[in-house]
């Protein structure tokens, strides 16, 4: 029966990417004001239904809540589609006096899509690559097959109805790894948009195929001691609740110096962090990951007080974040982990100097080229980390969550993150319709190059008298 349901997904990959061809002959002719038109017409559609899918697929995932998909789904929807308007992206994009510039399509893109974030993802990639000019096929996530199907039926609607050609965005619909391994190596596939977890990202850097794929948050949160600290721990708080903590770029760690450990923990308590025993800790950590090291699918996107009873323990009912402190970084500790959840890792270290290195380590072990969050006011700090700590994004009294991907910064707003190349990326960008299209330069040759060598008057009269000596 699994035989026959892989043969059925890689079919539909396969028809799916040669429809999606199709369509991307036809699309590559439209004019930038007709892509724009689509474009418009699929986010004001999808954020009609944000609330709908959101719930869709809180039910079908159990991860998160549905009010911060919703809020996900609209930015998705409304901030990118805001933040692409006026973009220019096909036919001629900029004219010097010697060379112009050429927005080129890049044709049929596979986007994978994370069961974190089901509906919104697959806005947000469809809005960027539509707006470059190219067709998309995704691939959902098995937890997230029925959500993410829907979401894509709904852009695939309102694209058609605005003048997009049938085809130009589809979606599988059978849970199969072999179907999106089928989709991936599809010839008529050109790039791969991957967000999700590990092995993904990794099959997609692996298929022989251009791909964009993003490597495992493990952000640090440093609380300085200029930071207002009760609004740095109310962005972190506001962080690590959001969609219970299941955006890769959110905090998995507070480092604080020594001086700052007891207000930090008193401010903390006043809010809603729950600060666990160490006995505690260790049965929550035998939760949040399995026996292989790998994180327990089990308890992504869940709330602090779920967790607690999980663990054995119980919280009070204002628990909104638990923390447990922590030494060191590396595999045997857990907390040193990426937790896409509302748990912390605390940090204590003795001065600014063994906070750098301690961030380093953490990034080091997991999340290197990512995200970074800074709670200060003192800009000599701030330039410190930010000339060493080895991220993409490097954040400033911002939640971190909602920082990285442009919520409340002036970052793109994106839900794929890019890592750059210390992190496994091809890309350290928040990954934009830019990103999604080949530039064709046309260069004129220039007056240097055009220009005939000069030519010695009397050398020339010299080599004449010599051939003539020659000759006669």
């Amino acid at each position: 029966m699994e035989f026959d349901q892989d043969l059925k997904a890689r079919q539909e990959a396969r028809q799916l990417a040669a429809a999606a061809e199709t369509a991307q002959k036809q699309l590559t002719r439209m004019s930038q004001a007709q892509l724009d038109a689509i474009v418009e017409a699929v986010a004001q559609a999808f954020s009609r239904e944000a609330e709908s899918l959101a719930k869709m697929a809180v039910q079908e995932t159990g991860f998160g809540n549905t009010e911060s998909k919703t809020e996900k789904n609209r930015f998705a929807s409304e901030r990118v589609a805001e933040a692409i308007r006026g973009m220019k992206t096909v036919g001629i994009l900029k004219k010097e006096p010697d060379v112009w510039e050429v927005g080129v399509s890049v044709g049929v893109i596979a986007g994978i899509v994370p069961s974190t974030n089901p509906t919104s993802t697959v806005c947000y990639k469809a809005l960027i690559a539509l707006k470059a000019g190219n067709t998309i096929v995704f691939s959902p996530h098995p937890k997230a097959i029925a959500c993410t199907h829907r979401a894509a039926e709904i852009v695939a609607e309102a694209a058609c109805a605005a003048g997009a050609p049938r085809g130009a965005v589809g979606c599988l619909s059978i849970p199969s790894m072999a179907g999106c391994q089928e989709l991936m190596a599809a010839p008529q596939v050109k790039l791969i948009l991957a967000t999700g977890g590990p092995a993904m990202v990794h099959a997609a850097y692996t298929s022989g195929k251009p791909a964009i794929g993003v490597g495992a948050g493990n952000g640090p949160a440093y609380i300085h001691h200029s930071a207002d600290l009760k609004e740095a721990l109310s962005c972190i708080l506001r962080s690590k609740t959001f969609d219970n903590g299941t955006v890769c770029a959110s905090e998995q760690s507070i480092v604080v110096e020594r001086n700052m450990e007891k207000a930090l923990l008193e401010e903390g308590r006043r809010q809603g962090f729950y600060f666990m025993e160490k006995a505690q800790a260790e049965q929550l950590g035998k939760l949040l990951f399995r026996p292989s090291g790998a994180l327990n699918p089990e308890i992504v996107g869940k709330s602090a007080a779920y967790l607690a009873e999980k663990a054995g323990f119980s919280v009070p009912h204002d628990t909104h974040v638990l923390v447990a402190r922590e030494e060191e970084a590396g595999p045997t500790h857990p907390y040193s982990m990426e937790k896409l959840c509302p748990v912390l890792a605390l940090y204590v270290m003795d001065d600014e100097d063994a906070v750098l290195r301690r961030a380093i380590e953490v990034l080091t072990l997991e999340g290197s080229g990512h995200t970074f969050a800074i709670h200060a006011k003192d800009q000599r700090v701030i330039e410190k980390f930010g000339l060493q700590i080895p991220v993409s994004r490097f954040l400033v009294n911002t939640p971190a969550a909602l920082g990285g991907i442009g919520a409340t910064t002036k970052l793109f707003p994106a839900l794929t993150l890019g890592c750059g190349a210390v992190g496994g990326s091809s890309s350290s960008n928040n990954i934009s319709p830019m990103d999604l299209i080949n530039i064709r330069r046309i260069a004129w040759g220039t007056d240097k190059t055009n220009k005939t060598p000069a030519v010695d008057d009397r050398l020339v009269e010299l080599l004449t008298e010599k051939i003539l000596e020659r000759l006669g």
